[in-house]
């Protein structure tokens, strides 16, 4: 069975290796809580034991409820707004509004995937509010993004509720 190493990927198997020795690689995935399966014509997974899984989603819900607490007082709201710019570098592209409006979002998203298990709401609100960020960033796009459309139809608008 052939284990990649390294040190910003777990570690991890083929699916073939799976497939030919599952008792080895179940295993090898207990021994380290949780391990990568590669697959060359679909995305990889990841073998994981149920405790490991169960604290994942512990430690998930635990930080969103802490954020979440710490948002509703000014201290902490204001300590959360300045370590931002911290781990999203691409904040300072972002008028204070924006930076206020993401940091609601992104605490919200937090929440719908601990509490919901809405896994991508989180890195939908990255995603969107760093295409924000990257258009701010580039007068030309923002000034394109802030153009008026003028007589352009672009077709009926489905709401959803």
């Amino acid at each position: 069975m052939s284990i990649a190493h390294s040190a910003s990927e777990s570690e991890s198997v083929s699916f073939t290796d799976l497939s030919r020795n599952p008792k080895a690689v179940a295993a090898r995935a207990a021994a380290l809580g949780c391990l990568r399966v590669t697959h060359r014509d679909a995305p990889d997974m990841v073998l994981t034991t149920a405790v490991h899984a169960e604290r994942t989603e512990e430690n998930l819900t635990t930080a969103s409820r802490l954020f979440l607490a710490l948002m509703k007082q000014d201290g902490g709201a204001r300590s959360l707004l300045l370590a931002l710019p911290e781990v999203f570098p691409w904040v300072r592209h972002l008028d204070d509004e924006e930076v206020r409006q993401f940091t609601v979002e992104l605490l919200e998203a937090l929440s719908d995937a601990a509490e919901l298990g809405a896994r991508e709401a989180v890195h939908r609100a990255i995603v969107s509010w760093r295409a924000t960020a990257r258009i701010n960033a580039d007068s030309n796009q923002l000034r394109e993004a802030l153009r008026p459309l003028g007589d352009v139809d672009l077709g009926p608008v489905e709401v959803h509720e």
